[in-house]
């Protein structure tokens, strides 16, 4: 049976930081491969920084070129449709997109994402459609997981970094540089295309 690791998020810019986890999620829980999936409109994540899908996605297969352990997806951009997009509608139609093959699907999210997962559409369901496999994130620990999913999920440590999507773009903003935080393709596309800025 594949094992497959489902990384969803904004990836708004993907930096190395999301590159390191998805590689120690992917040798610790024996995944054949990982799967990015930037969102289309992310329920939680509003506002005008959120940069077009399509960028987003061009960013991501620019960072993961090389890696054959590495695939993209643009699955929740092509079923959303203008809506909100929801995890558990993507599982459900990776689900589907696998039906004939052996598949078991592990969804990557991040401590952050635990403490908040009463909150997300169908919660209970993400653990009928998949393993759920927890990273550690900066500022967030698992005494402060007050839902019932705590018992329920898989914790892979991985490497603390201090290096968030949110900080690169203000980065970009104060002009102070990004180089080594984020691939030097994708510092190129974001130059070239001139994102992020005010």
């Amino acid at each position: 049976m594949e094992r497959i690791g489902v990384f969803g998020g904004t990836f708004n810019p993907i930096h190395i930081a999301h590159l390191i986890a998805a590689e120690e999620v992917k040798q610790q829980m024996h995944l054949n491969k990982v799967i990015f999936i930037p969102s289309a409109d992310p329920p939680h994540k509003d506002g005008p920084t959120l940069t077009d899908a399509a960028k987003r996605l061009k960013m991501l297969n620019l960072a993961i070129q090389g890696n054959p352990s590495f695939e993209s997806s643009d699955i929740e951009i092509r079923i959303s449709e203008n809506s909100k997009s929801y995890t558990v509608n993507t599982l459900l139609a990776l689900r589907e997109l696998h039906k004939d093959e052996p598949v078991k699907f592990y969804l990557i999210i991040g401590m952050d994402q635990l403490i908040e997962l009463h909150t997300w559409k169908d919660p209970g369901k993400l653990f009928m459609l998949s393993e759920v496999v927890v990273i550690n994130r900066p500022g967030y620990y698992a005494h402060q997981v007050t839902n019932d999913f705590s018992g329920r999920v898989h914790y892979v440590p991985i490497p603390s970094m201090e290096i968030s999507s949110t900080d690169i773009r203000h980065r970009i903003i104060e002009k102070r540089p990004i180089r080594y935080m984020v691939g030097a393709e994708v510092e190129d596309y974001i130059i070239k295309n001139n994102l992020y800025k005010i």
